[in-house]
């Protein structure tokens, strides 16, 4: 802090708190706004999309069982705006330390940043408003990343924990966007069940904040405090039973401010463990994104055809409310944030210990909901003579599913002669 901060800070009274005190006092207030300004704000989002026609209505693929209004991310985005302002006071008239500045390895443009925050919120609204086709969205997600990749969020140099580091060099720019990009849909992907993907959210802001302020990434810092705030606000109304959702403009909004927060922690030049912490904080997301790739594809659909296998799914299925789901999800989240956060605190090998055990339990538990088995079924129907899409509900399921057990049986049948087959011939050699 500059001799002129202090004086002002000393002014304001800050001076006389103790220094740790003190440096708890701008997230505090930071938690505090979005925390308000969400709480406030978001039954008006929800009148705002009732006047908009953004409803989610009871269909065979939702479960809430009535019309729920969907832009809770207009309250969240002004909530975060709310925090900036915050943060401007705090800087130029309180003393806090200042924020918005560039790293040790880094140079960020934080006009391109909030740019950036401002496209991914305006293509998940549209989107809640007009039902944007996929591309269209994909477009829209692909140019906010750009502009935050453009503005200087990229990882350049990678250390390896055993010796030795390299460079991504051109190759940053695009592998930042695809990050970015995928975190924004596994979040999107996520949010099935009330408070899931903003509670998910939540418990893993506050384990990013956490982590910046062990590494004194004041940027990153504040964005985490301030979306936890602003989750946690917005929990109050989107808790089951939820009376207002995400929608787009939510959902997108908070898996871009994630893999954001994750970059600034990282940013220009990481530990390969660092960069895997993140990864780590979001894996109850990640293994369901890509679970639902391999069940699609196992079923020979479009990975980007929508079913009933997820991870709030099977739980509901096992006999779980809707509650009692989100809540066993919550903890799941909240065991890997601890982990992650313990490995920050041990040495290479059991750091790598820590991330196995955590990833292995995590995919063994995946297998055991059967994240992984198809949900959807190509059934050719005689009667209409075309080629349909069947659920467990349909009895014509049940039939594709024996149809592809025999089809794997004789597969591995064949493996199983071919590898004895070789070994005749190696016999006979």
């Amino acid at each position: 802090m500059t001799s002129a901060s202090q004086a002002r800070a000393r002014s304001c009274g800050f001076g006389r708190l103790p220094v740790l005190v003190e440096w708890w006092i701008p997230y505090v207030c930071l938690f505090v706004t979005t925390l308000v300004v969400t709480l406030a704000l978001t039954p008006l989002a929800g009148k705002l999309a009732w006047k908009l026609g953004a409803v989610d209505r009871p269909s065979k693929r939702r479960i809430n069982k009535k019309a729920t209004p969907r832009m809770g991310g207009v309250a969240i985005f002004v909530a975060l705006i709310a925090a900036v302002a915050v943060q401007y006071v705090g800087t130029t008239q309180l003393g806090w330390p200042v924020v918005l500045l560039p790293g040790r390895f880094m140079t960020v443009n934080y006009y391109m940043l909030a740019a950036s925050f401002l496209v991914i919120f305006l293509t998940g609204a549209i989107d809640d408003v007009f039902q944007l086709k996929p591309l269209a969205k994909l477009a829209g997600q692909v140019l906010a990343a750009g502009i935050a990749v453009a503005g200087g969020l990229t990882v350049g140099i990678i250390v390896n924990p055993l010796g030795g580091e390299f460079s991504l060099g051109w190759a940053a720019y695009p592998i930042t966007v695809i990050y970015l990009v995928a975190y924004v849909n596994i979040i999107n992907l996520i949010d099935g069940l009330d408070g899931l993907a903003s509670g998910i959210t939540f418990i893993s802001c506050m384990t990013m904040f956490l982590m910046a302020t062990m590494s004194g990434r004041l940027d990153a810092a504040a964005l985490a405090i301030s979306a936890a705030g602003a989750t946690l606000g917005f929990l109050r109304y989107n808790f089951n039973p939820a009376s207002i959702f995400l929608g787009d403009s939510g959902s997108l909004l908070l898996g871009f401010s994630l893999g954001t927060i994750s970059l600034l922690n990282v940013t220009r030049m990481a530990g390969l463990t660092t960069m895997i912490l993140p990864l780590v904080i979001s894996f109850v997301p990640i293994v369901d994104t890509l679970s639902a790739i391999i069940r699609r594809k196992r079923a020979h659909v479009s990975v980007g055809h929508a079913d009933k296998g997820h991870i709030h799914h099977r739980l509901i299925s096992d006999g779980y409310n809707q509650r009692q789901a989100v809540l066993f999800i919550y903890a799941w989240t909240t065991m890997l944030c601890a982990g992650a956060v313990l490995m920050t605190q041990v040495e290479t090998m059991p750091r790598i210990l820590i991330f196995c055990v955590l990833i292995g339990v995590s995919f063994a538990f995946a297998a055991h909901l059967k994240l992984f088995e198809p949900v959807l079924r190509h059934h050719y129907n005689p009667k209409s003579g075309e080629d349909e899409l069947v659920d467990p509900t349909d009895p014509a399921f049940a039939v594709e599913e024996q149809k592809a057990e025999r089809k794997a049986e004789k597969r591995r049948e064949q493996v199983v002669d071919a590898l004895l087959g070789h070994e005749d011939d190696d016999k006979t050699e």
